[in-house]
């Protein structure tokens, strides 16, 4: 059984929710039907799961009137088994997006208040359009995501003091013994080459077994695949697969700036835009925009029209560009802009987790390109990757500027720190 966030994220909600339910959204496969049905299950007396996918005629019970009295009444009618133990039951509304009158109707299950509700889906983002009424303010949104660093090192059995302990060398900004160093870099590639999805994770610890941890990758992407021929419009299928498709392509590219002519060649926006935010929409796809200026708040200089694209699971990108990928990233014999780009897939991947909008700046004469921005404390903080131990000139330029204080460099080496510039191995971006 993997351990995850998510655990501790759903008793939080419980313990100091007010009078709203719980809405988590996230790609397919990345195991909010497990945290939640496991949550169900070991914290309720009574649990009440229902899935809009697998049993098409549930969505009777959203019908008509929709009073929490009479949803309820209806829910007995075609779960006649169940109980409802007031302040100690949970409802599980699974795959949600394929009822719409169950999103219009949290609003008033959330007024009632006798029973905890918690709403999952996996495309929200593309039905969003079909719901009469979104629950404005009677729906906390939480967005889950496949395991990252930490939870992965949990999979294969690191305890959470082992990692404490990691975490004192970041913290002092010393440089970490040889033998811890070799052994998180070994843990790093192998998250490289595996990734996240539960699955693909529960593979690994399972049977330690590279040919079948890529099945169960080609297995999600596939069905990624199917999801996009199933879902997406008749004009947008063939044209959102092959943007999908396009991207290690446009990661291996020197500048990953995101090219439509990748896609297609002489191709544009005007063709292929609204199929790329589709799988944005889908959460298939990590936007990260270019700023023209890197000041706070980096929102507001936001590039439109220049963004980078990342896979939504490193693994998934690895596998992507064939099984021989994974001896090369494992036995660190990958070389040239492809090594970077699965890199830069990594940190984007690690901090979309923490929380963090993705941006990066590259400046208007091409001389600076720093591979990402973050914000702490109303202030900018960049963030340079490199696969290796390369020059950092970009980010030197960046921390002449007085208002930005210190910035990271990501490397395959260890810590050190040199005036602003704080170098770190690249497994401490989960400490950032």
């Amino acid at each position: 059984m993997l351990k995850r966030k998510m655990a501790d994220t759903l008793l939080e909600w419980k313990k100091n929710k007010k009078q709203e339910c719980l809405l988590v959204k996230g790609a397919r496969q990345i195991g909010k039907t497990y945290s939640i049905d496991l949550f169900g299950r070991e914290h309720y007396n009574s649990y009440i799961y229902i899935n809009f996918l697998e049993t098409s005629r549930m969505k009777e019970i959203f019908d008509g009137d929709l009073s929490a009295e009479e949803i309820y009444k209806r829910m007995t009618l075609l779960l006649p088994g169940i109980r409802f133990v007031e302040r100690d039951t949970l409802i599980f509304l699974d795959e949600i997006q394929a009822c719409p009158q169950a999103r219009t109707a949290l609003k008033f299950l959330a007024i009632d208040g006798r029973f905890d509700v918690v709403a999952s889906g996996s495309l929200l983002g593309i039905s969003y359009r079909e719901v009469a009424s979104i629950p404005v303010g009677y729906e906390t949104q939480l967005e889950m995501h496949a395991l990252d660093f930490e939870e992965f090192l949990w999979a294969i059995g690191m305890e959470d003091t082992a990692i404490g302990y990691v975490r004192e060398y970041f913290d002092k900004k010393e440089k970490v013994p040889n033998a811890i160093q070799e052994a998180m870099i070994k843990y790093l590639r192998e998250y490289i080459t595996v990734g996240g999805m539960p699955a693909v994770v529960n593979c690994y610890v399972e049977e330690k077994h590279f040919g079948r941890v890529h099945q169960e990758q080609q297995k999600i992407i596939d069905s990624y695949l199917t999801d996009i021929s199933k879902y997406a419009s008749l004009t947008e299928k063939p044209k959102a697969k092959n943007c999908y498709l396009s991207i290690p392509r446009q990661l291996a590219k020197e500048y990953k700036k995101f090219q439509f002519s990748v896609v297609e060649k002489g191709s544009s926006a005007r063709k292929y835009a609204n199929s790329l935010e589709w799988l944005r929409d889908a959460n298939l796809v990590r936007y990260c925009y270019n700023v023209s200026i890197p000041s706070f708040p980096l929102s507001a200089y936001e590039r439109e029209d220049q963004y980078k694209v990342y896979l939504n699971d490193v693994g998934l990108l690895t596998a992507m560009y064939g099984f021989d990928m994974k001896k090369a990233i494992i036995d660190d014999t990958l070389t040239g802009s492809a090594k970077g780009g699965i890199y830069e897939n990594l940190i984007a991947d690690v901090f979309v987790k923490k929380g963090y909008r993705l941006h990066y700046y590259k400046a208007k004469d091409n001389t600076q390109e720093v591979e990402f921005l973050l914000t702490k404390e109303a202030k900018v903080v960049p963030v340079e990757v490199k696969a290796g131990n390369g020059s950092s000139i970009s980010l030197n330029e960046l921390l002449k500027r007085p208002e930005i204080e210190y910035g990271y460099k990501l490397i395959s080496g260890n810590v050190g720190v040199s005036g602003k510039k704080i170098v770190l191995p690249l497994y401490m971006a989960m400490f950032l």
